[in-house]
């Protein structure tokens, strides 16, 4: 939540307004950021994989980069990643050799973008040995990017 100093008349201020975050904006973006390390960390392990291999945009929507040490066998020479972000939750996605965008080729069929851990790793295996049970070819469109006090919420509960 922002809000304007012009929204508090009974301060006097020097400048023109400006934005601010609350104290509480402050305290759900930490528990949101250490909820999606906790995530992300609890999702790399099961993968074989260390935190290391990932990285985080922060930006609306949040979304994060995942390497693992896997390849499709539709596409045996390129690099294979999953990619999560808070509407669409996982994909799976190959590298180009131009280093283009990568090229999503599979969405893990789910109702929530915070499936657990488990159920990620188990996506990406039948991906490699060929089976698409769990994925879909269309984004899902799972939540609207933002409330991250909830996404805290999910992203702790489905570490548990």
């Amino acid at each position: 939540m922002t809000t304007s100093l012009a929204d508090h008349p009974s301060e006097t201020h020097t400048e023109t307004p400006a934005e601010f975050t609350t104290e509480f904006d402050v305290d759900v973006e930490f528990r949101f950021h250490r909820a999606l390390r906790g995530y992300l960390a609890a999702t790399a392990g099961h993968l074989g994989v260390g935190l290391e291999s990932c990285t985080v945009d922060l930006d609306l929507p949040t979304s994060a980069y995942l390497a693992v040490n896997r390849r499709l066998p539709e596409f045996p020479d390129r690099d294979l990643a999953l990619l999560w972000d808070e509407v669409h939750g996982w994909a799976a996605a190959i590298e180009t050799h131009s280093g283009e965008d990568l090229i999503v080729v599979s969405y893990l069929d789910t109702t929530t973008a915070t499936p657990p851990p488990q159920r990620v790793a188990r996506f990406l295996q039948d991906l490699c040995a060929g089976r698409s049970g769990l994925g879909r070819p269309d984004p899902p469109g799972l939540r609207v990017a933002g409330d991250h006090a909830v996404l805290a919420r999910d992203l702790d509960a489905a570490c548990e």
